[in-house]
């Protein structure tokens, strides 16, 4: 896959991942905004109606109050009385219609004790209406003389629409003067708005306080302070709609019960956000990961080729030198020849080796035997064995023993290999004389040794990967050591076989620091 292809991919996905995302965000939070608006609507209808029921009740005490006065006739004052005539005369027909309407408007005075150290004047109205109706009727049969036809009634009415008017309008006069705590009281104002609320199926903890033009009154349940997002509602209405008075309320627990009504809705959101980032997530990852192992195969590919060329054109200059006349003839050089191929062949096997130990490792098919083995012994062994190198090279590797118990359940072979390949590693990757060290110690359940050298180190980014197969840290494309990136995969494979671990630390030209640790027996 080409650099710009993946390129392009990866930001594809990533663009695709933020809208599904963002779309997923934006319908949690329309869902949560419109579960508000539809909550806050419950509520002012809940208040509206509260008003209501306040205004309803005390109009009907009102009324139960003061309604003897308003229909005997003991507190009349004076009385008007209004008449009102329409007569209609049909002289062909000889039809006459007349209708009369007397009105009498009577004064009521209330008593003192309607309002504060005062009374007031109402009107109440009633009426009669005569309805008269005549016609000279005529005989056909001429021995009848012509006769009268008369029809006429009376109807005593009382005037509801007016009276109910000047009852409302006595009604508002009477509780002007009066403060809002007197006509309503906290427990009043409390149940009657617990029971509206709980008619729009509200049941949650409220504060409320009544405002009387900007101000608060006695009417609150505790402590309240006016927040712009506070739900508030005219209280006690004219008859325009006009009120002084204004009734807020407050949910504190308002967001949480919200929310805790959209848990089920929010938890899946929140879980396919979940598992869309993780499958994008593991995607990318895979994607990087399989883009590198390419590189690195290619690498390893290049590095190989590179590393079976030279013994491959050694074998072959050592077997054309054997043909020529002048050397077969001299034992002592085709015993040199024999021994250079021998060793070039042994040195191609080795490598192929660790190619396919590796993979039976990864397989679970190499098996692994293990007995109690002295990790003193097998450090001693691996520092033998890598003894000529050290010489070759003019270096030093000095072992600091402090390990009390040292006894490991392990594989003699394969921990000698690991001890071996970290200690290659550190000659390979000393540019100077190499200087190697090697500390042991205790803890209460692991043996732990240390291989400290000063060489090149490595950057922080080469530290994560130096454990994979095939990863080898270089410069462009050109690698400063030969080798495949095998060796250091081995050791971290054989390790944690035997249920240990290895990391490592380093800085640039100062040097890096192996540190293994494998269960005590």
């Amino acid at each position: 896959m080409g650099k710009k292809i993946f390129i392009l991919i990866v930001v594809l996905m990533s663009i695709s991942l933020i809208g599904i995302i963002s779309i997923q965000v934006y319908w949690i939070k329309d869902a949560i905004k419109n579960k508000h608006q539809q909550f806050k609507n419950n509520v002012t209808i809940a208040l509206a109606r509260t008003s209501e029921s306040i205004k309803d009740r005390e109009h009907q005490e009102f009324l139960q109050n003061y309604q003897e006065f308003f229909e005997n006739n003991k507190l009349r004052t004076d009385a008007e009385i209004t008449t009102f005539l329409f007569q209609q005369v049909d002289t062909i027909s000889k039809k006459k219609f007349t209708f009369g309407n007397t009105i009498l408007e009577e004064s009521i005075k209330i008593p003192s004790e309607f309002v504060d150290n005062d009374s007031i004047v109402i009107k109440r109205y009633s009426g009669k209406e005569d309805v008269y109706f005549s016609q000279v009727i005529k005989s056909e049969n001429r021995d009848f003389k012509p006769f009268l036809n008369e029809n006429r009634f009376s109807v005593y009415k009382s005037y509801d629409n007016l009276n109910n008017e000047v009852m409302e309008r006595a009604f508002r006069e009477s509780k002007r003067i009066y403060p809002i705590n007197q006509r309503i009281s906290n427990q009043e104002l409390n149940n009657t708005l617990k029971d509206e609320l709980a008619k729009m199926s509200i049941n949650q903890d409220f504060k409320y306080v009544v405002y009387e033009d900007g101000l608060a009154t006695q009417l609150k349940s505790g402590y309240f302070n006016i927040q712009p997002e506070d739900i508030n509602y005219p209280l006690l209405e004219d008859e325009n709609g006009n009120s002084k008075y204004k009734l807020y309320v407050k949910f504190p627990d308002e967001k949480k019960n919200l929310l805790s009504g959209m848990m089920k809705v929010l938890i899946l959101s929140l879980f396919f956000i979940g598992i869309i980032i993780a499958a994008f997530s593991t995607s990318l990852y895979q994607l990087i990961r399989q883009k590198k192992i390419s590189e690195i195969k290619t690498d390893f590919i290049n590095n190989m080729t590179h590393e079976f060329k030279t013994p491959i054109a050694t074998i072959n200059l050592a077997l054309d030198a054997i043909k020529n006349p002048k050397i077969i003839s001299d034992e002592d050089k085709v015993k040199r020849y024999v021994q250079m191929i021998r060793d070039e062949n042994k040195r191609m096997h080795g490598q192929v080796e660790n190619v396919l130990r590796i993979s039976r490792l990864e397989k679970n098919q190499l098996e692994i035997s293990k007995d109690a083995i002295d990790m003193h012994d097998i450090i001693e062994e691996a520092i033998e064995h890598i003894q000529l190198l050290t010489d070759d090279k003019k270096g030093t590797v000095t072992a600091h023993f402090k390990a009390i118990s040292t006894e490991v359940l392990g594989n003699q072979l394969h921990l000698t290999n690991v001890v071996v390949n970290i200690l290659e590693n550190a000659l390979k990757y000393s540019e100077n004389t190499p200087k190697i060290d090697v500390f042991t110690e205790n803890t209460n359940k692991y043996f732990i040794f240390k291989v400290k050298d000063e060489g090149i180190g490595m950057s922080r980014n080469a530290q994560k990967y130096v454990f994979d197969k095939f990863y080898r840290e270089h410069k462009g494309n050109i690698h400063n050591v030969k080798g495949h990136g095998l060796g250091l995969a081995y050791v971290k494979e054989i390790i944690e076989s035997h249920q240990g671990t290895v990391h490592i630390e380093s800085e640039k030209d100062i040097g890096s620091t192996f540190t293994v640790k494998i269960p005590l027996i």
